[in-house]
């Protein structure tokens, strides 16, 4: 009974974290939008696998090992904004030459060299601000005598949420009518989607720089 509660706890706060805006929502939007149904499913998938792998390193304790080790943990936190900035210049660009006038959706966003579903994992993984979270998150609301097959349950229950959510934003973009829609404002979303990605960026070299 009182892991069946964790859960429940676990659920709605992971919930409400889930679809506040951020680097994660920014891709699925983007990859949709552009590449298609697909790819934007591939997206959340990877997105999911990211926060499943976020999850099981804190249940494991790998995690807090993780950050308790200065140099490693600047090191994740260096190779995270670099990419996360990579992702937003490709955003503004993208909207710089789509602002120049008429533009179609196909082939806008480049394909990342190891496909949607990386380029999801690595955006989760590559945020360090997401550890951070899952820390805080996992270890005030897991026990830590909670029982293995309760942390696995947790750790299923951030996959499913995580990858529900996700693909219902990727199939909700990548309707045909949707896509042709948002195609009028499709470089302010390309613009938006950027700045997300490079504030969080810029907030991690800040955080480092201080």
């Amino acid at each position: 009974m009182q892991e069946t509660s964790v859960l429940l706890s676990l659920a709605a706060v992971f919930a409400v974290a889930l679809i506040s805006p951020g680097p994660d929502v920014a891709l699925v939007v983007r990859t949709a939008l552009h590449q298609g149904q697909r790819a934007g499913l591939l997206s959340a998938l990877g997105l999911a696998c990211g926060i499943l792998l976020h999850g099981t390193l804190v249940l494991s304790g790998v995690a807090l090992l993780l950050s308790r080790t200065e140099w490693l943990f600047d090191l994740v936190q260096v190779g995270g904004a670099l990419y996360l900035g990579w992702l937003g210049i490709g955003a503004v660009r993208a909207w710089w030459r789509g602002s120049a006038g008429p533009r179609r959706l196909d082939g806008e966003l480049t394909p990342s060299l190891f496909g949607p579903w990386l380029r999801g994992v690595l955006t989760n993984l590559g945020n360090p601000k997401a550890l951070v979270f899952f820390l805080a998150l996992l270890s005030s609301l897991v026990p830590a005598d909670m029982s293995l097959p309760g942390k696995m349950a947790c750790a299923a229950l951030l996959f499913g949420l995580s990858l529900f959510w996700f693909s219902l934003l990727g199939l909700t973009l990548s309707r045909p009518l949707m896509r042709q829609r948002l195609l009028q404002v499709a470089p302010t979303i390309d613009f938006v989607c950027g700045l997300v990605f490079l504030l969080v960026a810029a907030s991690i070299v800040g955080r480092l720089l201080l």
